[in-house]
């Protein structure tokens, strides 16, 4: 008999979470401590895993400057884009509200604090300042997430200028220590149907049946806000720097978006990605440092869905989302995109873009039935994104190098 993927025992979960609230229906709650050990679980990784993915990622983006302006444009554009796709998914949320509709229960509330930071107001420089840690142990101990970042930012990439016989050593203990935390999440999963089960069926006892009804407005926005950066951004940015016609670039990608939805990795489909590229006149030395620098630190999906799903929940608790909460998430999801390739199941991300805004992270479970689906969607854009940015590059490169010929020939 074929062993089911953890996915599909998610699923099942999921929807056997759903028919014991139904049925339960306030009895249901008894399953509530096993959903908020599972929810501990998770959350107690959150900081160190991005402590030292960040660095790591930040180690690799400080070597890529031998590339030269290259480097930096390619650099410029994967953030440049990612930037652009959280505020889709931001906008998204504000036009479409799918966090409104549902009462949260007082009890629930009360457990905001736990998971949230002050909801201050604060004008433009003073946020920008608090990213900066007077004490970067102080921050790790308290959980700030930007603070975390910066520092793991700027740490990595000093590391990277480091003679490299004496940042090996240092580099191989970071990538220990990451492989470990990795281990740690893959056994924490594996309490994943237990906890999904337990989460779903508390949140029916907690929230009704409508609370499903969220969801699925939650998935259609997602499904509409991708499909925007999909056919239209990405596309539209390769029709303007390169002339090629959208439909033409959508349909010679299309094998590598078909093995990315497939597979939900980047690094997997890379191969392919590099053949659909070369049939669009990309060299073998321009995709063979764009497509897998893009397949570690550009994540247009991701950070859509960071955007969106933390204006689900500020929606739901009805947290305020005030100047310096935009940029909290903004800041979170681009820079935070640097580590995600290394964490499995990048939603586990979302819950430190919602604590650097301040929105409560106790009703995430109810996003994961229906992650593996969306990771999916977001893994093919994530693809498509980098595709577009090699394409883009071959043509700024040859422009440039078409342009030095002529200015040899003139002297």
């Amino acid at each position: 008999m074929k062993k089911l993927s953890s996915s599909t025992t998610i699923i099942i979960s999921m929807f056997l979470g759903i028919i014991a609230g139904i049925f339960l229906q306030d009895k249901a709650s008894i399953f509530a401590p096993l959903g908020d050990l599972f929810l501990k679980l998770i959350t107690m990784l959150i900081v160190p895993l991005v402590f030292f993915n960040i660095i790591l990622g930040a180690v690799s983006l400080g070597k890529t400057k031998s590339a030269g302006k290259v480097g930096f444009l390619t650099l410029g554009y994967y953030l440049l884009t990612s930037c652009i796709s959280v505020v889709i998914g931001i906008g998204a949320g504000y036009i479409f509200h799918p966090g409104v509709g549902i009462t949260v229960p007082q009890s629930m509330l009360a457990n905001e604090n736990t998971y949230s930071m002050a909801n201050q107001s604060m004008d433009f420089w003073h946020t920008v300042l608090s990213i900066v840690p007077q004490n970067p142990f102080k921050s790790l101990i308290e959980g700030n997430i930007l603070q975390i970042i910066f520092f793991s930012l700027f740490l990595g990439l000093c590391l990277s200028k480091v003679e490299e016989k004496k940042q090996k050593p240092v580099i191989d203990i970071l990538e220990t220590i990451n492989e470990t935390l990795i281990k740690m999440v893959e056994k924490i999963l594996l309490l994943a149907p237990i906890g999904v089960f337990a989460l779903m069926a508390n949140s029916i006892a907690l929230f009704g049946i409508n609370i499903l009804l969220l969801v699925m407005k939650l998935f259609l926005v997602f499904t509409l806000g991708l499909g925007l950066i999909h056919f239209g951004m990405l596309p539209g940015l390769v029709k303007l720097f390169t002339g090629i016609s959208p439909l033409k670039f959508i349909k010679t990608t299309a094998p590598a978006q078909i093995l990315a939805f497939s597979t939900a990795s980047s690094m997997a489909t890379l191969p392919v990605n590099t053949k659909c590229c070369e049939k669009l006149g990309v060299s073998n030395s321009t995709s063979s440092f764009i497509l897998p620098l893009g397949a570690t630190v550009n994540m247009n999906g991701n950070a859509m869905l960071y955007g969106l799903v933390t204006m689900f929940f500020a929606q739901m608790f009805n947290v305020h989302l005030g100047p310096h909460q935009y940029i909290a998430i903004i800041l979170t999801s681009v820079l935070g995109a640097v580590g995600t390739a290394g964490v499995p199941g990048p939603s586990l991300l979302v819950v430190a873009v919602l604590a650097s805004a301040g929105v409560p992270v106790v009703a995430l479970p109810l996003v994961f039935g229906i992650d593996r689906i969306m990771d999916m969607m977001r893994t093919s854009t994530n693809i498509l994104g980098d595709a577009s940015c090699a394409v883009i590059m071959e043509t700024v490169l040859k422009e440039e190098t078409t342009e030095d010929s002529d200015y040899a020939y003139q002297n």
